[in-house]
């Protein structure tokens, strides 16, 4: 090998191992208890085992063609980990039924590779079943584009920022992409889906450094624990002062989906900050705060806007139903909107 092909090999292998690593860690010593850390540890893993595969064979091709089944078998698995860990990240929740994405396939390729293996019908795997593991990986990307949907609106929007965990979701699926646009654009795949590996997983210890130097926790990490430690008294009012200005001035809180993380970008601090000024400082949570600016500027339209029926008053002032309109302006005034608006005429 001459010292170009020798980089490359050195670097993708590189790329492979980081890939185990980084698939170990997620799976092993993270302590989040949701399952999109296992779904993502599993695409890592196959994934990695994919592109050792490719490298080890440009460069001995000698190797046993069992491991050369095993590594176009793993391809299989690509597309369901990643949708599956996209649908876990936006659920929150334990998904159910996600067997349904892994057995069937992974029993449909363990079969064809006991009954037509690699090693003795490399033109019918080349030629049918490896174009089919590809469409199907690409069938996947299109299920995950789907959910990623809002995502992409929110990433080409000028009025809303990308959370940590959105950025992070966002680089795993362009970067699986890439490889699958590598493996099926390439005259030689393992030169460039063996740089793009490298990339991918390089990229992803980069993004989860920054992360980490910026204490901005990920979905694999729990929110630091500061216990009922107050902002000092100076600190907080001037915080407190600036909330106010931000809210105020854009009228943000009006908006029906607005989130902690979302309001913690505008003022340029960690949520985990903002959180911690509401719950030890104010003795609020994020939505009663924020419902009770939307209670004052309801009781301003319910004094002047007649116009306005009730619980369009409610909506004009970000409250997504009546039911919560009304929870919430009762807690803050002890009555009801209807009754208020009586009391006014």
């Amino acid at each position: 090998m001459n010292v170009e092909s020798q980089l490359l090999f050195l670097f993708s292998a590189i790329g492979a191992l980081n890939g185990f690593l980084l698939s170990v860690y997620f799976a092993f010593f993270t302590k989040s208890k949701g399952v999109s850390k296992y779904f993502l540890a599993a695409l890592l893993l196959v994934v990695s085992v994919r592109i050792l595969k490719s490298v080890f064979f440009f460069f001995n091709p000698g190797l046993s063609q069992f491991f050369i089944q095993i590594g176009l078998s793993a391809l299989v698995l690509i597309g369901p980990f990643l949708f599956l860990y996209v649908k876990a990240m936006q659920q929150k929740e334990n998904l159910k039924g996600w067997p349904f994405h892994i057995v069937p396939v992974l029993l449909l390729i363990t079969v064809l590779g006991i009954v037509y293996p690699y090693v003795e019908y490399r033109p019918l795997w080349r030629t049918y079943i490896i174009t089919g593991i590809y469409l199907f990986w690409l069938v996947y990307m299109i299920f995950t584009t789907v959910l990623l949907k809002d995502l992409f609106r929110k990433l080409f929007s000028r009025n809303h920022g990308l959370h940590t965990t959105e950025i992070w979701t966002l680089s795993v699926f362009v970067g699986i992409f890439l490889i699958w646009l590598g493996y099926r654009i390439g005259s030689y795949t393992s030169y460039i889906v063996g740089a793009l590996s490298f990339s991918f997983i390089f990229f992803l210890l980069i993004l989860f450094w920054v992360f980490k130097r910026a204490n901005k926790p990920l979905f694999f990490e729990e929110m630091p624990k500061y216990g009922s430690k107050k902002i000092a008294v100076g600190e907080a009012k001037e915080f407190g002062a600036k909330l106010a200005r931000i809210l105020v001035k854009e009228e943000s809180f009006k908006k029906a989906n607005l989130r902690l993380p979302e309001v913690a970008k505008a003022l340029d601090v960690s949520p985990h900050y903002l959180s911690q000024y509401l719950n030890d400082n104010l003795g609020k949570s994020f939505s009663a705060y924020i419902n009770e600016y939307r209670v004052e500027a309801a009781k301003t339209m319910l004094k002047t806007a007649d116009y306005f029926t009730t619980e369009a008053i409610g909506k004009e002032c970000g409250f997504n139903s009546n039911t919560t309109f009304y929870a919430a302006f009762k807690e803050v005034t002890g009555m009801t909107p209807a009754k208020f608006r009586k009391r006014k005429a």
